[in-house]
């Protein structure tokens, strides 16, 4: 039986039409909703998935080797069928769901959202990726501290200690919708791309560190990993601090 991980990670925008919902208007503008909202942070059924980037992996004769890296977005293709083909290929798979903060966001966003937009996504109930502590979904950022809020770290700072290259300069979450309304949408994918790249590289560690690889394993895997990134730099040279 094949093993696979899905590494995922959603960038997300305030919903304008799910706002004006919420407000008994017809629609708002960006503006509107941005005079609505101020500086909070948007309730989680709010937040539209605008790009959901995902790693896939296989474990081949004890090595991890990267199947895909892809973060596809919403002018390619509707939030609809975003989160339709990411529960259909979770369907398929049944792998284990990576995440960084996935409890806490990503999986009740995608919930929500499906729920919001009338989707059928059993993909994401076919294994118990919603029970906070069952391994069928691993939160990094929850596990590594042991579901304590004062131990959390972020995912750059992990990165960074871990003496790996951490996240992009010049973008993070806070700068999602900003980009959009910019026309940027294809720097907030790359993003997210380079966000499942370090996330992955995080978990392979506590792969090690649990005795789920050894150490030559997680060589490999790590060599695969950095193979597959130079062997797609020519289309994809925002990932290449990652393997400098």
């Amino acid at each position: 039986m094949s093993q696979h991980t899905l590494v995922f990670d959603l960038e997300t925008v305030p919903c304008t039409e799910t706002l004006a919902r919420l407000h008994g208007r017809e629609a708002l503008t960006d503006d509107e909703a941005a005079e609505i909202l101020g500086e909070k942070f948007p309730k989680l059924p709010l937040h539209k998935v605008a790009v959901l980037a995902a790693l896939v992996a296989e474990r081949v004769d004890g090595v991890w080797r990267v199947k895909s890296l892809g973060a596809p977005h919403i002018e390619e293709r509707t939030e609809i069928d975003l989160i339709s083909a990411f529960a259909a290929r979770v369907d398929t798979l049944r792998p284990t769901l990576v995440t960084f903060n996935g409890n806490g966001f990503d999986l009740p966003v995608l919930r929500y959202r499906a729920m919001v937009n009338g989707i059928a996504a059993s993909g994401l109930t076919s294994r118990p990726y919603f029970k906070r502590y069952d391994q069928a979904h691993v939160d990094l950022c929850d596990e590594l501290a042991s579901f304590q809020s004062n131990a959390k770290a972020s995912l750059d700072d992990l990165c960074k200690m871990m003496g790996l290259p951490g996240k992009p300069d010049g973008i993070d979450g806070s700068k999602v919708w900003e980009h959009v309304r910019a026309g940027r949408i294809q720097e907030c994918a790359d993003y997210g791309e380079t966000d499942v790249v370090n996330t992955y590289r995080v978990w392979l560690r506590y792969e090690l560190f649990r005795g789920a690889i050894t150490p030559e394993q997680m060589s490999e895997s790590e060599a695969d990993l950095t193979s597959f990134i130079r062997a797609r730099l020519a289309e994809r040279p925002h990932l290449a601090f990652l393997v400098a």
